[in-house]
């Protein structure tokens, strides 16, 4: 499934709780283009994902948590 990451509506959004989700639910990322991704992501840019359609489910609701506004693309 391929999701579109719009935006993160925290007040005091987690950087590296972030990287982190980004870099456990999606496919073949490493720790540094997760990173770079959710710079991009915290300045306002949306931000294009792969996820496993098994772990769909646990991936969004981790976005939730994390107040990452997202769309399902695929």
């Amino acid at each position: 499934m391929k999701l579109n990451l719009l935006s993160c509506d925290a007040q005091r959004p987690d950087r590296r709780a972030i990287s982190q989700c980004i870099t456990e639910i999606s496919l073949n990322l490493t720790d540094s283009l997760s990173n770079e991704l959710t710079d991009i992501l915290l300045e306002g840019d949306p931000v294009a994902i792969d996820v496993e359609d098994k772990n769909s489910g646990s991936a969004l609701r981790a976005l939730r948590k994390l107040s990452i506004d997202y769309e399902i693309i695929e």
